[in-house]
């Protein structure tokens, strides 16, 4: 890698700031880390240039709450939350908010870096990652009409028992009509699922 990309890690957990700040400079990127999301904030603007790998769950101010706060500043780095199982509900409405991807704790290393490569594709290449509505449209007008409606409940942040439950159908359904419309969508993530019906305009009718 010849450019010395930079990382910040925003996680009041210190075994995580360790473990993932690891990974990532053996695999040749810049890490800084900030143990809380006011730390960060109060020094973003003199910050250098990259991508925030940020915790969803945190004292006093939580992930969401500082993505808004840089929104709010204009600070337009692209962020990759980490989030704990439960919280997948939450990470969608950040991506609803502009954040590039999400990764599970305990996080594997290819997908961590996937996340991040995705990062700053999206920081030197907008446009080119961003889908468009119409191309969204025309994709998701493959889908059946349950696939549509498994995908809107999934845009919502539903997990699978509440959409199993919405449409009269078993959890196990769900799960095969998911698989069934990513493979249709073209992708092999929840994330670039998501991002689809994002530009399409699914789940938008409420939080």
């Amino acid at each position: 890698m010849t450019d010395r990309r930079t990382v910040h890690i925003v996680d009041d957990e210190a075994a995580i700031r360790r473990s993932a700040g690891f990974l990532l400079k053996k695999s040749g990127y810049c890490v800084e880390t900030w143990a809380s999301g006011v730390d960060f904030l109060k020094e973003v603007r003199h910050a250098t240039e990259g991508c925030i790998l940020l915790d969803v769950r945190m004292p006093v101010i939580d992930g969401l709450e500082v993505q808004k706060a840089l929104v709010e500043q204009g600070v337009t780095m692209p962020i990759v939350l980490l989030t704990g199982h439960a919280d997948v509900g939450i990470a969608v409405r950040a991506m609803k908010a502009g954040a590039v991807d999400f990764v599970e704790k305990p996080f594997e290393m290819a997908i961590l870096l996937g996340a991040i490569e995705a990062a700053f594709a999206r920081l030197h290449d907008k446009e080119r990652h961003a889908a468009s509505a119409q191309e969204a449209a025309l994709v998701i007008a493959g889908l059946t009409p349950r696939e549509r409606d498994v995908l809107e409940g999934l845009a919502r942040g539903l997990p699978n028992k509440t959409i199993a439950y919405d449409l009269d159908i078993s959890a196990r359904t769900v799960e095969v009509h998911r698989a069934n419309l990513m493979t249709k969508l073209g992708v092999h993530s929840f994330p670039d699922a998501l991002r689809i019906a994002f530009a399409a305009g699914l789940g938008t009718d409420r939080e």
